[in-house]
């Protein structure tokens, strides 16, 4: 528990700034939210990609099986990295518009 001034540090007699404790606060948030948010992603792909592609479950795939789910992840994918860059802009520029 560094952040709050109680762990090992260099100079052990540099409290934080409350702005600093604030900082690594939001800071470990938003590294949970992403957590979450690879989570969620996950689960989704999971369900609709094995739904839609997989219509008789098996001890194997098939080849056309494989290439659905394949497809069907890579447009999960690409959806969640335009919806990252999009959040991730829109983050800063609120950061900038508060600070």
């Amino acid at each position: 528990m560094s952040m709050f001034g109680s762990g090992s540090s260099t100079s052990p007699a540099a409290p934080k700034s409350s702005a600093d404790v604030k900082a690594s606060i939001v800071q470990q948030l938003q590294q949970e939210a992403a957590m979450n948010n690879a989570r969620l992603l996950i689960e989704k792909i999971n369900e609709n990609c094995f739904d839609a592609c997989i219509p008789a479950p098996g001890s194997s795939m098939s080849s056309q099986e494989s290439g659905c789910v394949s497809s069907c992840m890579d447009k999960y994918i690409q959806l969640w990295n335009i919806s990252s860059k999009t959040y991730i802009s829109r983050l800063g520029q609120e950061q900038k518009r508060m600070a």
